[in-house]
């Protein structure tokens, strides 16, 4: 990895726009693959100073991903997988979904019935950036490039990005990877479908009394929106709790031991007593629904939150990021000699590869988001049952695991 100083024009096959854990596995795909990349990234910020500690008292990171089958695989075979602290990863085996009200209805889900080792796994954002960035110093293909980018020209010759200081990146194709509000994406022109949850995310992580046998706990609630309790290793769980904006502010006024309990109310005793960890941290973040109306452009391709953001109560945000990673590579990897890895048809060909997929997703979390928000005693009533209902049909419940996994079928 080498990193330009120089005012000067560079060129490489591809330039990824973008710092998060997308875009660096992008730049590491595209580079395994033989292409030049070019990792486009914003100006450093002081980083404030950490004291000296050991892996053991690392504070945990209140944002982590469920990371799936098909997320395992592509790090694994980019040699990422194995650079992370894996003592600090944590896998779910099962997933116990409850209902509203006191009749709540109930949904299970367990590795051993969909005949894998694990369902998924949970990994901390540092820990993911972590190995990511360890991997991409090693990467001869990759040249990292620190600046704010001004400028996008597209032509038949190819494309480039102006920078602020005068620098020009010269490529064949432009990857925006650039999270939700994508710059890449607005000088594109592409329209975008957008709706507000007015929820937010609360994060933020707890020890607990009792094991949680590596069980994934989600509560669906009307009045106080969507709770979640990952687990974490040893007895730990990361809480993601998408919350009504009215209940966010209080919970974000409140301390750490005041939610929980009540987290504990949900709980109802299945991890003990629930204590913020140490140092005490919590974040909220705005939850909204992204949907452009292309994921391509001439030259361009979208990646990750860019060309998707949906509501996080299924945890697979991540996940279909790291498909479009997988998929773009595949269309690239399979195109006719002829055809460049910009053309046209090759990246008309990822946008259809993504569609059903992506679709889906934003369809099912956007659905059970409405559903479950709607307050109507007839609704509770049918979705209640729906959950029961579901829970009984194997078959349903396989092809639905399969398709969080990231597996065609199990």
């Amino acid at each position: 990895m080498t990193t330009p100083t120089s005012t000067s024009s560079s060129r490489s096959d591809v330039c990824i726009v973008g710092n998060g854990a997308i875009a660096k596995t992008a730049a590491l795909g595209f580079a395994q693959a033989g292409h030049s990349v070019t990792l486009l990234v914003p100006p450093a910020r002081p980083a404030p100073e950490a004291s000296v500690s050991s892996a053991a008292d690392k504070p945990w990171d209140v944002r982590v991903y469920a990371l799936n089958h098909t997320a395992h695989s592509l790090l694994a075979s980019l040699k990422v997988w194995g650079a992370l602290d894996l003592e600090r990863v944590a896998a779910i085996d099962s997933m116990e979904i409850q209902g509203d009200g006191a009749s709540g209805g109930n949904l299970g889900f367990d590795a051993f019935g969909a005949h894998v080792g694990t369902l998924a796994w949970i990994v901390e954002d540092s820990n993911l950036n972590g190995a990511l960035d360890a991997a991409l110093k090693f990467s001869h293909n990759v040249q990292v490039v620190s600046g704010c980018a001004v400028g996008l020209g597209c032509g038949e010759l190819g494309a480039a990005v102006r920078l602020e200081d005068g620098r020009k990146i010269d490529c064949e194709l432009v990857i925006g990877a650039d999270g939700r509000e994508s710059w890449v994406r607005g000088q594109c022109d592409i329209g975008v479908d957008y709706r507000m949850y007015h929820q937010r995310a609360i994060v933020a992580n707890f020890s607990c009394d009792k094991p949680h046998h590596g069980v994934a706990y989600q509560w669906f609630t009307c009045a106080d929106g969507i709770i979640a309790l990952l687990p974490l290793p040893d007895k730990r769980v990361s809480l993601v709790w998408s919350a009504p904006e009215t209940l966010a502010d209080t919970l974000m006024d409140e301390s750490l031991g005041e939610m929980a309990v009540r987290l504990s109310e949900y709980a109802e005793g299945k991890l003990g007593t629930l204590r913020p960890l140490q140092p005490e941290t919590v974040k909220a973040v705005p939850l909204a629904l992204v949907r452009p109306h292309s994921i391509v452009a001439p030259r361009v391709a979208l990646v990750g939150d860019a060309a998707h953001a949906i509501h996080p109560l299924a945890g697979h945000g991540m996940n279909l990021g790291f498909g479009d990673v997988v998929d773009l590579l595949d269309v690239i990897r399979q195109r006719e000699d002829r055809r460049g890895i910009a053309d046209e048809r090759v990246l008309a060909r990822y946008a259809r590869k993504r569609k059903e997929d992506v679709l889906l997703m934003q369809i099912a979390t956007d659905g059970l988001e409405r559903l479950f928000g709607a307050n109507l005693e007839p609704l509770r009533v049918v979705r209640n049952f729906g959950l029961n209902l579901l829970d009984k049909l194997p078959g349903v419940k396989r092809r639905m695991m399969a398709h969080a996994m990231g597996k065609s079928s199990i």
